[in-house]
């Protein structure tokens, strides 16, 4: 065991585990958008931004080490994610009262989490044309914030090859399907794809509001108290 320091709480810790499951499981709640607790770091959002040892880091990607020290909560570091999540919002088209995904969706949660009422940058309203060419899955486009989960974490079974993927660069960048191979997912497969996005990009055709709100996700539980609960069992 080793030992570190997250706002100056003495913590043990497995030498390597990453820093938003160490946080977690000592009740330091970090908001992630594009982290999955098992799978591998991506590190793309940097919503989990902290300060390792005074320098600013995306706590998923950080491994712990004796000595330490970690900083959350601090109002420097608090507004910097809140900033983070104001640039999503202003980058994409999140119209939250009409999206399938809301109350379920990670960064209307995470919104929620860091207080944030209105971007404090421009809203750009990217056009960004809508996919309906698979026969099981609409792409909407204007919410995508790449994260890259789905890019990553969903494939192929029979061949492994990737179904989601990213093409052009910076403000041209886009998602993009692979139609043939997603034409072959099962409605697990789906499901999962759906579940795995953070916002409300990847939505199953014939599906749309399958839970009344009220009863949606982050209707019941916040996206704290879920992490909080996760990291207990």
């Amino acid at each position: 065991m080793i030992q570190i320091t997250i706002d100056g709480k003495n913590i043990n810790a497995r030498k390597g585990d990453n820093l938003v499951d160490v946080a977690l499981a000592n009740g330091v709640y970090i908001p992630t958008l594009c982290y999955m607790k098992g799978e591998p770091c991506l590190g793309t959002c940097r919503v989990c931004s902290v300060k390792v040892g005074g320098t600013v880091a995306a706590a998923c990607t950080v491994p712990v080490s004796h000595g330490m020290e970690v900083v959350v909560n601090e109002p420097e570091i608090t507004d910097m994610r809140k900033a983070l999540v104001e640039s999503l919002f202003a980058e994409g088209n999140h119209n939250c009262p009409s999206c399938e995904k809301s109350g379920r969706c990670d960064l209307q949660a995470v919104g929620y989490e860091v207080e944030m009422m209105v971007s404090r940058f421009e809203y750009r309203f990217t056009p960004r044309v809508r996919d309906y060419g698979s026969e099981k899955i609409l792409l909407e486009r204007d919410r995508c914030i790449f994260c890259q989960r789905c890019v990553e974490f969903v494939r192929d079974e029979e061949t492994g090859k990737k179904i989601f993927s990213i093409s052009r660069r910076g403000a041209n960048s886009r998602i993009e399907i692979n139609e043939e191979l997603a034409n072959k997912m099962t409605e697990e497969q789906v499901a999962r794809a759906v579940d795995l996005c953070p916002v409300g990009t990847i939505v199953e055709k014939k599906i749309g509001f399958n839970d009344p709100i009220g009863k949606r996700k982050f209707d019941i539980k916040s996206i704290r108290d879920r992490a909080l609960e996760g990291a207990m069992k």
